[in-house]
């Protein structure tokens, strides 16, 4: 059943009018959706409304709300991602899975071995929200998670965090099991992963994550492609953490 983000503002008692450009294009022209049919609605509370279309005219449509329910499609933790940008596709997908596994944001992060300039770079973060709205519709999310601006390693808020963990290869430090053994989360902790570039980090950065005393933990012996990293890491660790 499709699934799309409203404003509270479009409910009125047991009907909800959509008015939104986007939204009415995706229903009424690129679905071609009728009258009877059902849509998921979410509004910015986390409310989805599970609705049957009862009118559809040139500028709007008028649904019934049939039930309602709060989402529970979230995470038990708060999961953000930094991680440098990659070229064109790949970081269309690293952005479009990160979304689909639970994130709340994304914060693109320049490196010294970053892929692309950092004009590019800062110029295609309207793109990145873009891709993360639409996945956030495609997993039927209750949320959509925020893409920052680009930004640097030292200008992370470190302190906001219970846990930061650096994916890193080539070192022989704890893999990502032993990690999750050894440093028990509680509820609603808030974690922060890094992920870097596909040339991989810069001895000055990892310097800089060594005096920041941040764990440098690995995902095995091979060696991934950066946004390969990023969607093993991210579940794993999901996995881990899960009850």
């Amino acid at each position: 059943m499709p699934h799309f983000f409203i404003n509270s503002r479009d409910i009125n008692g047991e009907t909800i009018t959509i008015t939104d450009k986007d939204n009415y294009n995706h229903i009424a022209k690129s679905l071609r959706a009728r009258v009877g049919e059902e849509i998921k609605l979410c509004g910015e509370d986390a409310v989805v409304y599970r609705c049957k279309i009862t009118a559809i005219t040139k500028s709007e449509i008028t649904a019934q709300i049939l039930s309602k329910e709060k989402s529970t499609r979230k995470l038990p933790f708060e999961l953000t991602l930094a991680q440098s940008p990659l070229r064109s596709d790949a970081q269309l997908t690293l952005v479009e899975k990160a979304t689909e596994l639970g994130v709340s944001r994304i914060y693109p992060v320049y490196t010294d071995n970053c892929a692309l300039p950092k004009d590019a770079a800062a110029a295609k973060r309207e793109k990145w929200q873009r891709t993360m709205f639409e996945a956030s519709k495609q997993c039927e999310r209750a949320d959509i998670p925020v893409c920052e601006e680009l930004t640097t390693f030292d200008k992370l808020p470190l302190k906001e965090f219970d846990r930061v963990i650096v994916y890193a290869e080539r070192l022989e430090e704890m893999s990502l099991k032993e990690y999750i053994e050894q440093s028990p989360i509680k509820e609603n902790a808030r974690i922060l992963v890094i992920i870097g570039p596909e040339g991989g980090f810069s001895d000055r950065e990892f310097e800089w994550f060594k005096s920041q005393k941040l764990p440098l933990v690995t995902l095995g012996k091979l060696i991934l492609k950066a946004e390969t990293a990023a969607i093993v890491g991210l579940g794993n660790l999901i996995y881990g953490y899960s009850k």
